[in-house]
């Protein structure tokens, strides 16, 4: 049979690939658990989410399902030229009567090559293009997130959805689309000349057809639910192999390698046992066909051989009568197993679709203004928040300002809410009471992009990008040029530690194991917001982690850093306390006298 099923499944020339293939490689779910898991189930609800994807390749699916139809009659006609040939040539022993079948054989075969070529090649093409769009839109979405979704998710399956799962879903909207097509066609094509040949004997072949759709519905339901298993599974073996290797140094340092290898051991043996069941439903789904398929031919044999005897039927009949029939029932195997696989990959397209429902916790709404530079002025006006899932309030009745240019240290316990205050000022979650203003203006009346633009932070651990020094600085602004970046560096004092450095500024960092001391980094992160130079600067715990001689490199430049802008800067440094204009306490998630 001549099928195209894409190039992650199969091909003109091969039938589309079964169970095994779709279901056996399914990659695993974990850790995302929405309300969104009910509405993305299912191959046809997962085919008519994901459709509006393909809106750039619809014409070439449909050349691509043309050259599918296209093979499908070549080589039909290639068994009708293969029965000319056993009675024409075989049976008389005429060498004449070979020539004209041969050549036409040949030259169909020739055709349906070039044509199983372009349409192989270009359904790859469809097929690729698709995953990549596809995860261009989900890793977009991805970004838009709050981090809270980051830290409630495991790295590894979040990336496994982004790899295997949208691999799973090209499966249905491509790969098992034209596999379907293919089928389809060629099972039309192959019963009409069932029917031309022998209608009786088409009507024997057909009433067994029932058999295959009752054995792919029942095999399908419990394919799904293994697939689900195998995929969380999957996911989990990735998820624990990134967390081992991002911790490998504590790992070693504790003598904990057993356990993460148990950790892993105990993620594989899920994993195997979920495969392993999905390999024996797949098996045994295979073999029953195939004993039905047997069957079928043997009826035809039986009865063929009759027809022949009682001279109602020549032997190059029979033998294209059986051809035909062995064309026949892989298509339609294949659409039972191409259900299979559309369930397994269902799977995926679930766990695909629950990264894109999840919401940011604070939307935009559309056709937000931008106004100009803001001046700085901020106000928290009566704001509480409590993070999802926690059982208390971080912040409760919070109420100061900040005028423009002023500095405010903000001071109190671990955990009394300081950080959440860079957090809202961001927007990553928006207050459930009361309202944060920049210049007057609520941050939920300000488009995001502007609001994150005129506000910096420099956190308390300085991220360094797999790039240059200079790009490491460089990334705060895209038009910054080297000028930008060497005066932003000498501001932070970091100029001359980079010129000590092999390459200078083009000294490639190591994100894992940077060649920065930390105060250096600390100094990093001070370049970037000079650069990025906006009109309000957060800092949150500048100088922590550092000691006493490093703290004192750092604190100047921060001096330098806080000038001309409204600055809140949460601290138990009491050098960064005493230059702030006025000191804030939070104990609790509330505002408290400050003492001392």
């Amino acid at each position: 049979m001549s099928t195209y099923t894409g190039a992650r499944v199969g091909g003109i020339g091969g039938a589309v690939s079964g169970p095994a293939d779709g279901a056996a490689a399914v990659p695993g779910t974990s850790g995302i658990a929405t309300a969104a898991q009910p509405r993305a189930g299912g191959g046809l609800r997962a085919l008519a989410r994901f459709w509006p994807l393909t809106g750039g390749d619809r014409f070439r699916l449909l050349l691509v399902s043309l050259s599918v139809v296209l093979a499908a009659v070549g080589e039909t006609a290639a068994v009708v030229l293969f029965g000319e040939l056993t009675d024409g040539a075989l049976r008389t022993g005429s060498v004449a009567a070979f020539w004209q079948p041969a050549g036409a054989w040949l030259a169909i075969s020739v055709a349906t090559a070039v044509v199983g070529f372009f349409g192989n090649c270009l359904g790859a093409q469809v097929a690729e293009r698709f995953v990549m769009r596809l995860r261009a839109r989900v890793f977009a979405h991805l970004q838009s997130l709050a981090p809270d979704f980051f830290q409630r998710h495991r790295n590894g399956d979040l990336v496994e959805r982004l790899t295997g799962d949208i691999g799973a879903v090209e499966q249905l909207m491509v790969s098992g689309l034209i596999g379907g097509v293919s089928a389809v066609c060629s099972i039309g094509l192959f019963t009409a000349a069932l029917f031309w040949l022998r209608w009786d004997m088409a009507l024997v072949v057909l009433s067994l057809a029932p058999l295959f759709w009752l054995a792919a519905r029942y095999f399908s339901r419990r394919v799904q639910d293994v697939s689900r298993r195998e995929r969380a599974a999957d996911g989990a073996i990735t998820a624990v192999i990134e967390e081992s290797l991002s911790a490998i140094e504590l790992t070693q340092a504790f003598g904990r390698e057993r356990v993460e290898e148990q950790r892993l051991e105990r993620e594989a043996w899920e994993w195997l046992r979920a495969s392993l069941a999905a390999v024996r439903l797949c098996e045994l789904y295979h073999q029953l066909v195939t004993v039905l398929e047997s069957a079928c031919v043997l009826a035809v044999i039986g009865l063929g051989a009759w027809e022949v005897g009682q001279h109602r039927m020549t032997i190059g009949q029979l033998l294209s009568f059986a051809a035909f029939l062995g064309c026949l029932y892989p298509p339609v195997q294949s659409l039972g197993q191409l259900a299979l696989t559309l369930t397994a990959a269902g799977a995926g397209a679930e766990r695909v679709a629950q990264v894109w429902d999840a919401r940011p916790a604070a939307s935009e709404r559309p056709g937000l203004c931008a106004p100009g530079r803001p001046r700085g002025e901020l106000a928290f006006v009566h704001v509480g928040f409590r993070y999802p899932g926690a059982v208390r309030n971080s912040l409760q009745d919070v109420s100061f300002s900040v005028r423009p240019n002023e500095i405010v240290a903000i001071t109190g316990p671990s955990g009394s809410g300081k950080s959440t205050l860079t957090t809202l000022l961001l927007r990553f979650f928006d207050p459930h009471t009361g309202c944060i203003t920049l210049d007057g203006h609520r941050l939920d009346e300000l488009p995001q992009a502007f609001l994150r633009r005129h506000v910096t932070v420099v956190p308390q651990r300085t991220q360094v990008l797999p790039a240059t020094i200079a790009d490491n600085i460089g990334c705060a602004r895209q038009d910054a040029t080297r000028p930008d970046i060497i005066a932003a560096s000498r501001d932070a004092g970091l100029h001359e530690v980079i010129l000590r450095l092999p390459d200078g500024y083009d000294t490639l960092l190591d994100p894992h194991a940077p060649q920065l001391s930390g105060g250096q980094l600390r100094r990093l992160a001070i370049a970037r917001a000079l650069l990025r130079d906006t009109p309000v600067l957060v800092l949150d715990e500048p100088t922590a982690g550092l000691d006493a001689l490093a703290s004192a490199e750092v604190l100047g430049p921060l001096q330098h850093l806080m000038v001309g802008r409204t600055a809140l800067v949460i601290t138990h440094d009491l050098a960064l306390t005493r230059a702030a204009d006025r000191r804030l306490v939070l104990d609790g998630g509330r505002l408290t006298s400050p003492r001392g």
